[in-house]
């Protein structure tokens, strides 16, 4: 039989064949594990990220201002139900008109009712009266202590029920806020109020709680000079009206 080729007439394919041989049994010896755990490590952290996320100081609320004055919350001196009772029992000259007299409208009229703080009034009003088209409705009221009277003025059309308030008096300030009132005014305002004496305050209902009129005057009558100031005591700010 003839005899295959000799290998050791041929020494570089010898070294060929084991070479190819080596590199083959490498590629197929390789670790999957190790492959596997290096493609599902995490990214490291961007040193930028991490200084950026332990600088950033976290949110803080802002405070609420300090009143110049501490007052109370305002308060509805009558449910609806007592509202109507005191229009169908009303004193005053000429009463409520009957066609005012209904829960819808002694509702919404009850609803735009303040006084200032929860004591309610000690004493109270209420009339009106009706023309061709629209009728009009009085509700006042006297705090204990208060300076003065609070006097609401309503117009309502019967027709619709609608009901807009006309005009708030509002006196019924505590007598005994009447001082730091002045003060804060005195203080706040950038005029002067030198020889002006405090004549009259009126407080505002919600949604302008917290806010007075004050008037000053250089004498005791009406129509001595003075200022009138628009004093809001949350916000810490007076000015001429």
């Amino acid at each position: 039989m003839p005899s295959g080729p000799d290998d050791s007439r041929h020494p570089g394919a010898v070294r060929l064949v084991a070479a190819t041989f080596v590199l083959i049994a490498a590629g197929c010896t390789g670790s999957p594990e190790v492959s596997a755990t290096a493609t599902d490590a995490p990214a490291p952290s961007s040193p930028a990220a991490t200084a950026s996320s332990a600088s950033s100081p976290s949110p803080t609320a802002t405070p609420e201002p300090t009143p110049l004055v501490a007052l109370p919350d305002p308060a509805h001196p009558f449910t609806a139900d007592e509202l109507l009772t005191a229009m169908r029992e009303s004193r005053r000259p000429g009463g409520v008109p009957d066609t005012l007299e209904t829960p819808a409208i002694a509702a919404a009229v009850a609803e735009r009712l303040w006084t200032f703080g929860p004591g309610g009034w000690a004493t109270s009003s209420v009339g009106g009266g009706c023309g061709p088209q629209v009728c009009s409705l009085e509700v006042g009221g006297t705090a204990e202590g208060a300076l003065g009277e609070d006097l609401y003025v309503f117009t309502i059309d019967p027709a619709s029920g609608a009901v807009s308030l006309m005009d708030a008096s509002l006196g019924g300030t505590p007598a005994e806020l009447v001082e730091a009132l002045d003060a804060a005014a005195r203080e706040t305002w950038e005029g002067s109020l030198q020889g002006l004496g405090l004549a009259s305050i009126a407080w505002q209902p919600p949604p302008d709680e917290g806010t007075f009129i004050l008037t000053y005057r250089s004498g005791g009558e009406e129509g001595s000079p003075g200022v009138t100031l628009l004093l809001d005591v949350i916000e810490g700010t007076a000015e001429a009206r």
